[in-house]
């Protein structure tokens, strides 16, 4: 893999245009977290989702990063899958905390991942290879993205306001 600043926004333009298939898996894990947690989660879309997928990628050292990490899943396969479950696992659960942000979006980021992955089929997700099927990555990457993207952005109530740990000379 080579990640030039060509390879970086050819990403860019394909994580955008994967709204269609990753809105629907955020949307679906912010309805399940909010039941959860019984709490409503505001719903996003398209729009909204590739308006956040260029700010992301606005910042070169996040999107060169995102690139990669999209870039490793696209293409992983492993034969019989199973044995290649901790790779795949690793590189969605660092793609989602990467396009989270810091902390503690970041590692909320990458436990949403787990919990999302769980409810994406690799059938249904998967990019086309040219033999009909997807690769082990795909699913990852869509609940990557999903995970991310729905922890980088606003809807829940107890990101709205100032938190009340804040410490200040004006508090």
């Amino acid at each position: 893999m080579r990640v030039t600043p060509e390879a970086v926004r050819e990403e860019h333009a394909r994580i955008r245009d994967r709204a269609p298939v990753v809105v629907p898996i955020l949307n679906d894990t912010r309805d399940r977290l909010g039941s959860l947690f019984g709490t409503e989660v505001d719903r996003v879309d398209e729009g909204t989702y590739r308006r956040e997928v260029d700010a992301v990628f606005a910042d070169g050292e996040v999107g060169v990063n995102v690139a990669g990490y999209a870039g490793l899943l696209r293409d992983l396969d492993v034969a019989g899958d199973y044995p290649g479950f901790v790779v795949d696992e690793v590189l969605g659960r660092e793609l989602a905390a990467t396009i989270a942000g810091g902390q503690p979006l970041s590692l909320l980021a990458q436990a949403t991942f787990h919990f999302t992955d769980v409810h994406v089929d690799r059938d249904v997700t998967a990019e086309e290879d040219g033999t009909g099927a997807g690769t082990a990555g795909a699913d990852d990457l869509d609940a990557a993205l999903a995970a991310g993207f729905q922890t980088r952005l606003p809807g829940w109530e107890w990101r709205e306001g100032e938190s009340p740990f804040a410490v200040g000379p004006e508090r």
